[in-house]
């Protein structure tokens, strides 16, 4: 609950000041938990003064506040519970609505006046949702505590914005009459500014410029200033020793690619969700162990990588707001899920998330109809299981689940008709057998065709005997066999055949 000392330098030690409980005299600043640390010491060194700590220490009173409220409600739950806190609350809400409509069209039974019908299906739809709403109350819960962490977020972010105002108000009023010391400056702008980004800067002032080229000048920081370069359309920031990106990067309403690769990032502005134009965004090999949630408002983005990371989760509703994105690239971190939401992503083309630690993939995985490149290799033990839904990716081109733990292929598999390269390397596979997979793609798709073919005429055969109740469930096996029969029939006739499935006489006769 209390703020980090890496994001949140001055809040951190005024808020350890309040924990002390003692008073700001100059004996108990003494005290180690009192003292700044070494860094913020030097870049800061009136923190010691009594009266400018007491006045931070107001300004700051709502966040001690809010953590107290928070400590007694408890930890943040995990981006995974809010995931399927929200997708029960759905399941509900339509559970709900099939209900309702079942009420409202239920005719009235003959002999009962319409009046009391019509209370009596009041009454029935008052019960259905107070049902539904008592279903729903734990779910809400977990998503209105996750709300209230986020909100002492932000919180947190202001504090330290209006702690650094009120040291920098402090020292441009020197004490008795003193002049300000010169490393008395407002943190960290007594960093020393790069020649080069001032020229820039200087430059912006007196023409419009759209691209900025700065990558591997060992940049520490970035003016606020660069926020009001208002025409910006590339911004290369690569390879530097950035650790924090300042919120006026919102300000850069025209930009379309942004380069922060290759630094020491550890989060990025709420604000880059300002970024409406933004198509490419490149934030891969920093320290980042999250992505924070605005940056689904950036809805223009086509490409973004944010591989070599720390992420433990992805933002809940990324997926339904970037739905022009085409190429997202997440490897090399430590996610354990993906969000239900990524499913909306109907542009994506290419979807990188190996090195990760996935446990398994959403059930509607099969919307993304338009995904042709696939990598879910080295989740090791954790990834055991594809989705059912998986052959509806019908054109995925390349694919690699090797060094996974997978045991079987979904039986849909065999739908994968445009499937061209397959790895399915150090897998403990028993379906399709290795000596199948040894044969290569196609040996694959089509023992998985075969093999699904033989159960959905199992299952034709059992719907058969209840065709008066599955009357149109027969109509979409029928469908899938005729598809399977023409995709099988196709691969015979070209001579490739599994090496397990030997020409069986009844499938033959089927085919």
């Amino acid at each position: 609950m209390d703020p980090s000392p890496t994001s949140f330098p001055i809040l951190s030690y005024v808020m350890s000041h309040i924990s002390s409980g003692r008073p700001t005299t100059s004996s108990s600043m003494q005290i180690d938990i009192e003292q700044p640390p070494v860094p913020l010491m030097e870049q800061m060194p009136r923190l010691k003064d009594p009266e400018l700590l007491a006045a931070m220490t107001k300004a700051v009173s709502d966040v001690a506040q809010a953590r107290s409220i928070l400590q007694t409600l408890g930890e943040r739950p995990d981006h995974e519970a809010v995931d399927l806190a929200n997708a029960k609350i759905f399941e509900i809400e339509s559970n709900l609505s099939t209900q309702l409509e079942e009420i409202v069209l239920a005719p009235c039974p003959e002999g009962v006046d319409r009046l009391d019908w019509r209370a009596q299906l009041a009454e029935k739809e008052n019960q259905a949702r107070q049902a539904a709403e008592k279903l729903k109350g734990i779910y809400k819960a977990i998503v209105q505590l996750d709300k209230m962490h986020e909100e002492y977020e932000k919180l947190l972010r202001d504090a330290e914005n209006r702690l650094v105002n009120i040291y920098s108000s402090a020292t441009l009023k020197p004490k008795n009459g003193a002049s300000q010391d010169q490393g008395d400056k407002l943190w960290p702008l007594d960093e020393e500014v790069n020649e080069e980004v001032v020229g820039i800067l200087q430059e912006a002032s007196e023409k419009e410029l759209e691209r900025v080229e700065l990558k591997g000048r060992q940049l520490r920081f970035l003016p606020e200033e660069f926020g009001k370069i208002r025409g910006l359309v590339v911004l290369n920031l690569s390879s530097n020793q950035l650790e924090v990106i300042p919120d006026s990067i919102g300000g850069l309403e025209n930009l379309e690619e942004l380069n922060l690769s290759n630094n020491l990032l550890v989060s990025l502005p709420d604000s880059i969700g300002l970024l409406i134009n933004l198509k490419i965004l490149d934030v891969s090999t920093n320290k980042l162990p999250a992505l924070p949630d605005s940056i689904s408002h950036c809805r223009s983005l086509v490409e973004l990588d944010a591989s070599f990371n720390s992420l433990t989760y992805l933002p809940t509703k990324i997926g339904y707001e970037l739905v022009n994105l085409q190429r997202f690239s997440v490897h090399l971190n430590k996610l354990r899920s993906l969000p239900t939401s990524i499913c909306e992503m109907k542009s994506l083309r290419q979807l990188d998330v190996h090195f990760n630690e996935l446990r398994g993939l959403p059930q509607a995985i099969g919307k993304l109809t338009n995904l042709e490149i696939l990598n879910l290799s080295s989740n090791f033990s954790d990834l055991t299981e594809l989705p059912e839904t998986f052959g509806d990716l019908l054109n995925l081109r390349e694919l690699d689940l090797s060094n996974n733990q997978i045991h079987a292929l979904p039986d849909t598999f065999g739908r994968l008709d445009k499937l061209t390269k397959l790895n399915l390397d150090q897998n403990p596979l028993v379906i399709p057998p290795m000596e199948v997979v040894n044969e290569g793609v196609e040996a694959v798709k089509i023992f998985m065709a075969t093999r699904w073919l033989d159960i959905l005429l199992e299952e034709e055969h059992r719907s058969t005997l209840e065709a008066n109740n599955q009357g149109q469930s027969n109509g979409w096996l029928t469908r899938s066999i005729s598809w399977l029969n023409n995709f099988v029939t196709g691969y015979l006739a070209a001579g490739v055949r599994s090496p397990r499935s030997p020409r069986d006489p009844y499938l033959d006769q089927q085919l």
